[in-house]
């Protein structure tokens, strides 16, 4: 199937996303926070981001500023997850493809990414 990065610096959330995903049949990379997730994007070929808007070190709004300056990773499609509601997340960030309130259903989660990766978004 796909390879999904998970940027988020909440580790169980992290590893919720990863097995769901897994038994999707993706392939799932991880880093704890948006530094990180640049390294990971510039090791692997990625076919979609799963980024949580506030991190320490580099936040979500960092991360998709710098991928979407970059051509190679301009096309990957972003799914934005945050606690904050969408209008303000949208205030703040631009470029996602889809939105994930947090908390969110793992049920929520799988269809967002089908469509994401489909390239539906939501």
């Amino acid at each position: 199937m796909a390879t999904v990065l998970v940027i988020d610096d909440e580790f169980g959330l992290a590893e919720v996303i990863e097995m769901a995903l897994e038994d999707e049949g993706h392939r799932v990379i991880a880093a704890v926070n948006g530094e990180q997730g640049l390294e990971r994007l510039a090791e692997a070929a990625v076919d979609l981001v799963l980024l949580d808007y506030m991190m320490p070190i580099l936040d979500g709004p960092g991360v998709l500023r710098a991928m979407r300056a970059e051509p190679v990773l301009r096309l990957i499609p972003v799914v934005l997850m945050t606690s904050l509601d969408e209008a303000t997340a949208r205030r703040g960030c631009e470029g996602f493809v889809a939105f994930l309130r947090k908390p969110f259903r793992i049920e929520a989660l799988v269809r967002t990414v089908a469509a994401a990766l489909a390239g539906g978004g939501r």
